[in-house]
């Protein structure tokens, strides 16, 4: 009412449109305003909507043949980087050119030209093998092992990543430990694809390949392990290792390894990895994910192997494991002298005994050597590092029953205990009967000539 009494004032022809405004205008209307009638005001022009980015947030309006030249050099270059506004089409959608040529791209280009070189024909197998620690023979036949629980189908909205591609992405993740960031680059995918792929092929192969290739043999090995280092009847070696961590949220005290934190000079956290390794260096049971602050013999009496091994599942009585100086003796786990003074006798025995253990170190040394995400401290929830861990013995059993063999520059040193730092008195002995074993096998090694008794 104000502006159209306004405008009523400003007008200089008092009569001449006296029907412009109907509500003010004729001849019963005019001498309420003293005969004046207003010029009609132009109705308030729209505001055009605000262009929607492609972060869902809104952009300014920007007028026709505004090239951005008097705008501030970030506004300028959005301005110069939007698609063309149609004035016909200002107040609705935008035109149909610009809705076909210029719409924005949500998905980020990466490039592949990495992972594309290394997936054809043309790459060598030596470079593939130093990638991915297998051949492109053995890594087909883990992708055909793992194509039904990986496989993804393609949707409207884009293809799926490949079989093939997933779990190269795992294999690198695992086998170099670089950040996800490297990942991504590498493989032209985003960092969370790359971290949801490695959480799901490790749970893959966990869930599928791990009831497979970490089983007990079917056939005793004893008569490779009796070649090995003269001791009858051993079926498998027993060795423990510590993965680092970060701190956990819960239960912080539990995790707390002492060795490592007075080796590193700083508090540190670890989870258990205990192993029965053959005589060829494959893993045959393994438990994972105790706390570390457990010594080795904790870790065994509270694993799945202890159990069965009371009960009898080594099945004849001279089937026994073989264990370091951490470990108890028992009817079916043989383990070296820890006392001073040793005879010549005990001696050759502990000789034998290292020379068992050796193949079970050899194992752990390639296992952290192929799948370097072993060495690093790993900050993934429990449940994610079990499925991890598992994944990487799963692979290396793979490539040790392949015959994949580790480069030399991959080997990795492990942090070998003495017994002096394990325990500083004898080792416990928690069967008379085993002790006595213990001693008739030692004497059996020093008078009966096993020719890898060397140090007389």
């Amino acid at each position: 009412d104000h502006s159209s009494l306004l405008a009523f004032l400003m007008n200089d022809d008092l009569a001449a449109a006296p029907d412009v405004f109907p509500y003010y205008g004729g001849a019963e209307a005019a001498p309420a305003f003293f005969g004046h009638a207003a010029a009609p005001l132009p109705p308030p022009a729209a505001a055009p909507p605000a262009e929607m980015t492609g972060q869902g947030r809104k952009r300014g309006f920007v007028p026709a043949g505004d090239d951005g030249s008097s705008r501030p050099p970030a506004v300028r270059r959005k301005v110069q980087g939007s698609p063309p506004t149609s004035p016909a089409h200002s107040g609705g959608d935008a035109a149909p050119a610009a809705r076909s040529g210029g719409r924005r791209v949500w998905v980020r280009e990466r490039s592949t030209e990495w992972w594309d070189r290394l997936s054809g024909p043309a790459c060598p197998d030596a470079e593939f093998r130093q990638a991915f620690r297998m051949s492109r023979a053995t890594f087909d036949a883990l992708c055909d092992e793992l194509s039904a629980a990986v496989a993804k189908e393609d949707t409207a909205l884009r293809a799926a990543i490949p079989v093939h591609q997933r779990v190269a992405v795992c294999l690198w993740r695992l086998a170099t430990g670089e950040p996800l960031r490297e990942v991504s680059r590498r493989f032209g995918l985003g960092i969370s694809t790359c971290h949801n792929i490695v959480l799901q092929v490790c749970a893959a192969l966990t869930a599928v390949l791990l009831p497979k290739a970490v089983r007990w043999p079917l056939e005793s090995p004893a008569a490779r392990f009796q070649a090995l280092s003269g001791f009858p009847g051993v079926v498998g070696s027993v060795y423990t290792d510590h993965i680092p961590i970060g701190p956990p949220k819960d239960n912080v005290a539990e995790y707390y390894n002492r060795r490592l934190t007075e080796r590193n000079n700083k508090a540190s956290y670890s989870v258990a990895v205990q192993a029965v390794v053959d005589a060829d260096g494959a893993f045959t049971d393994v438990c994972i994910g105790l706390p570390g602050s457990l010594s080795d013999a904790a870790v065994l009496e509270r694993s799945a192997l202890h159990a069965r091994c009371e009960t009898g599942m080594l099945g004849d009585d001279q089937c026994r494991l073989v264990g370091g100086a951490s470990y108890p003796l028992t009817d079916w786990m043989l383990v070296p002298y820890a006392h001073q003074n040793l005879t010549w006798a005990q001696h050759a025995f502990n000789e034998r005994i290292a020379a068992a253990r050796a193949a079970a170190q050899g194992a752990f040394q390639r296992l952290k050597g192929r799948w370097r995400c072993l060495q690093r401290r790993t900050e993934p929830k429990l449940p994610d590092l079990h499925n991890m861990i598992g994944a990487c013995c799963v692979l290396h059993n793979f490539c040790e029953r392949s015959g994949e063999e580790l480069d030399a520059d991959f080997q990795s040193e492990l942090s070998q205990q003495d017994d002096a730092d394990v325990v500083a008195a004898a080792n416990p002995v928690l069967s008379a009967a085993a002790d006595k074993e213990r001693d008739r096998i030692a004497h059996d090694l020093l008078h009966g000539g096993h020719p890898s008794v060397t140090f007389l």
